[in-house]
């Protein structure tokens, strides 16, 4: 029953949410947004981080609610390991009771000690077929987590992920769109160019654009940038 309370309450956080992701100037908001909103929905948790792990394998930490939370995901970067990189890499919860005995990373383990937590949850971003990251929890006390924490923290990522994938796909579109906008600027630039050489020397397209392509060899450009710099100059000269 509470963890089906939790569902709700994850789903509506979210939902308001929804619209901060319709615009790139408030990606930072909203994942810092959805970082606070990890710390008050697992309970026991002092700190919450996201990380995203794009193509080439490069992570990031995306946001963080404090700074020793970005402080202990670093040390997981530098040292290529970590619960949550395992929760990335293996798409699966990953839960450490006691940071000061668990085996699995001990070194990593025994910093994040030093920097004062001792209990740790991690949850994929999965969305489709893609790993985006993870989102974790820290705590300060030993065996703050359990079962119920672990599918809070993963209603809570799987939420995340749908939203960061809507996010990064709407991104994608925008660079697909500006690269279309700049080549169709670009055919212009020299379409005109090429009418300015047509008129001034008397020539037909052909020509002119093999005149356009000669100033571009001498001067070691492009001929888009020789066609720009026509155009930029004759139309300064008009005025």
């Amino acid at each position: 029953m509470a963890t089906d309370l939790a569902a709700e309450q994850i789903a509506a956080a979210f939902a308001r949410m929804s619209g901060l992701f319709l615009t790139a100037e408030t990606v930072e908001t909203a994942l810092s947004m959805i970082t606070a909103l990890a710390r008050e929905m697992v309970p026991h948790t002092a700190g919450a981080g996201l990380t995203l792990v794009d193509a080439a394998g490069e992570r990031t930490s995306a946001a963080a609610t404090d700074e020793v939370v970005r402080r202990a995901d670093a040390l997981q970067y530098e040292l290529g390991a970590g619960p949550c990189l395992t929760a990335w890499a293996d798409r699966v919860v990953v839960r450490i009771d006691d940071l000061d005995t668990d085996e699995r990373w001990p070194v990593w383990g025994r910093s994040a000690v030093e920097l004062g937590l001792r209990a740790t949850l991690s949850a994929p971003l999965v969305t489709g077929g893609s790993a985006l990251g993870a989102m974790k929890v820290y705590a300060t006390e030993p065996f703050a987590y359990g079962s119920r924490e672990d599918n809070i923290l993963a209603m809570f990522a799987a939420q995340a992920a749908l939203l960061l994938a809507h996010r990064i796909a709407a991104a994608d579109a925008e660079q697909v769109s500006a690269r279309i906008a700049a080549s169709l600027r670009g055919r212009e630039a020299v379409a005109l160019a090429k009418g300015i050489v047509m008129a001034r020397d008397g020539v037909d397209e052909r020509a002119a654009f093999l005149v356009l392509a000669a100033a571009a060899r001498r001067q070691r450009s492009t001929v888009l940038q020789v066609a720009e710099r026509l155009v930029a100059s004759t139309a300064h000269r008009r005025r």
